[in-house]
């Protein structure tokens, strides 16, 4: 059988990369010889949609089941829909991980484990929780004031400034539209 575990390097002995999406590398193994084909992941630096570009390259390929750290919903539901089983919640070696699926010690996930845009930056932990809008300020200087969440400057103040921004990453600013900044207006992605 045709496996993929997400890796940091185009070997067995690789740790296991925990990002499905954007991954260094796919180790595609077949477990009945443990022979290996390591792809490069050329969609790890795509704005968007990574994951489903991989998710597409793995069902190329004839993929069952893919091992990883993390899938977010939109690579999960790709998977899925292409009949490959996803196993999330991997780490240690490509080597162990493959071992313990032939074994039978691997159970598949009914669902995504993390949310989407999770894998945007290795190293860093996911951004916090979006706190609700503050109410609309008055006065002079309108927009002006901190604005948190999950926003990297996508979004553009409109009006007499602030707004909703739109983005990905964790995102800290001066109403100015990343993530939800007080003011009036709603800045477009």
């Amino acid at each position: 059988m045709r496996i993929a575990v997400t890796a940091g390097e185009p070997r067995l002995d690789a740790e296991i990369d925990p990002r499905f999406g954007r991954c260094p590398f796919f180790l595609i193994v077949e477990t009945d010889n443990l022979s290996v084909e390591a792809i490069s992941n050329e969609n790890q630096a795509l704005g968007q949609g990574a994951g489903i570009q991989s998710a597409r390259l793995l069902a190329e390929r004839g993929v069952k089941f893919v091992l990883t750290g993390n899938c977010g919903p939109n690579a999960h539901q790709t998977l899925t829909a292409a009949g490959i089983g996803v196993i999330v919640g991997c780490s240690g070696t490509v080597r162990s991980a493959v071992e313990q699926f032939a074994a039978g010690r691997l159970q598949a996930a009914s669902a995504p484990n993390v949310p989407g845009h999770t894998g945007m930056s290795a190293g860093t932990s996911p951004a916090p929780p979006v706190p609700a809008p503050a109410p609309p300020a008055s006065g002079p200087g309108q927009g002006a004031g901190p604005g948190y969440g999950m926003g990297r400057g996508r979004g553009a103040g409109g009006g007499m400034g602030g707004g909703m921004g739109r983005g990905i990453g964790r995102g800290r600013g001066q109403g100015g539209g990343r993530g939800q900044g007080r003011g009036r207006g709603c800045g477009g992605s």
